[in-house]
């Protein structure tokens, strides 16, 4: 028997074996614990979108990132953020990219979309110059979902099954608030809106493109809670209460907001939206527990910018090669608004591994990576 007659069996079997598999790309993220991680946000969590527009809004100059280990990247922190953190307890082999500088095979591990100073509202943030807004997060990603269908034969169903594996992240709020509703000088929804009725308006428009996110193929899905704002070092230096140091009006504002988010999650498992699950991460428990208990946690300042300008270094952020504080890790916030890497490992963890019900709802995501 000639080898040639041995041999054809031996690859038209490969080949039927492998047809399946060999149709599917292969994966910069087959490692972790999920194939991609998609990020949308805010200065929280961009790590370099904005470096290239028109904003005050940017973070690509030192200090910021004077403790990352690609130094300054855009990312608003000195470190890592919190999606950082979690893309590597995530076991992600590198940090997810961001939007503007990510094209090709890269696209199937994940992409970053946040943007300082954006909003769910489009016109929020503009007081500080261009931004990406939720809306055009959401277009972005149709876009690359769009891109990815060369990777699967053009075939939209393989899109669809693999971004179903996938983890989504949104956080947005906190400028709506900060940067719209309690800027009267610039912005009328104050006006326009109560407070109850301007968190309904929020929430409307965020199912929306929540609902978007879903329709373009997100099943697992983390929304973050807005946290205590009224309490970060910007608000600190500004607001003088009789009996608190924080600003309550502002945090009683966010927990309005906060609630009908938690009961919008309960809607969306409840079968609103066949075949997703939503994790409500508490960011406003966590760092309302981290603000009163940072001594316990290893924070010595928790009331102060590590970086800044003013009272509590919060009255303008930190300048271009200004001298940051010799010690971060001894400092909850980094700036007037951002937390510092410390702060941001602390945060990623609990979420991660989290207790059902403590600061995470109504799993912890370490359980959604496993669905």
């Amino acid at each position: 028997m000639r080898l040639i007659d041995l041999v054809s069996p031996i690859i038209f079997v490969w080949f039927l074996l492998c047809a399946k598999a060999c149709s599917q790309p292969r994966l910069p993220g087959d490692q972790a614990q999920v194939p991609c991680f998609f990020i949308f946000g805010d200065s929280l969590v961009d790590n370099g979108n904005n470096n290239r527009i028109v904003t005050l809004a940017r973070a690509n100059y030192r200090p910021y990132g004077i403790d990352f280990p690609q130094g300054t990247t855009g990312r608003f922190t000195n470190g890592r953020t919190f999606v950082d953190v979690l893309a590597q307890l995530l076991e992600f082999p590198t940090y997810i990219p961001p939007y503007v500088r990510t094209r090709g095979p890269a696209l199937l591990r994940g992409v970053n979309y946040a943007s300082g100073a954006a909003g769910i509202r489009d016109e929020t943030g503009s007081n500080l110059g261009d931004h990406t807004s939720m809306n055009q997060q959401v277009s972005h990603f149709a876009e690359t979902v769009q891109d990815m269908t060369r990777f699967f034969r053009r075939d939209a169903n393989a899109v669809s099954s693999y971004l179903g594996k996938c983890i989504f992240y949104s956080g947005l709020g906190s400028n709506d608030y900060l940067n719209n509703y309690f800027m009267p000088n610039f912005y009328t929804t104050s006006s326009d809106f109560t407070v109850k009725a301007y968190a309904a308006v929020l929430l409307q428009d965020y199912k929306r493109q929540l609902t978007q996110l879903y329709q373009l193929g997100a099943r697992k899905v983390i929304v973050t809670a807005v946290g205590q704002i009224g309490c970060i070092p910007y608000q600190l230096a500004r607001y003088h209460g009789n009996t608190s140091r924080c600003n309550e009006n502002i945090n009683k504002a966010i927990v309005l907001f906060n609630s009908g988010l938690r009961k919008m999650v309960d809607q969306f498992n409840g079968g609103q939206l066949p075949g997703v699950k939503f994790v409500y991460l508490d960011s406003y428990r966590s760092t309302a527990d981290l603000y009163q208990n940072g001594t316990a946690n290893g924070f010595e300042v928790i009331d102060k910018g590590c970086c800044g300008v003013g009272r509590n270094n919060g009255q303008i952020t930190c300048l271009p090669l200004q001298r940051p504080c010799e010690d971060r890790n001894k400092y909850l916030f980094w700036d007037a608004f951002h937390p510092t890497e410390a702060a941001n490992i602390l945060f990623a963890k609990a979420a991660y591994d989290s207790t059902p019900q403590s600061y995470t709802y109504p799993i912890n995501i370490k359980q959604l990576a496993m669905l």
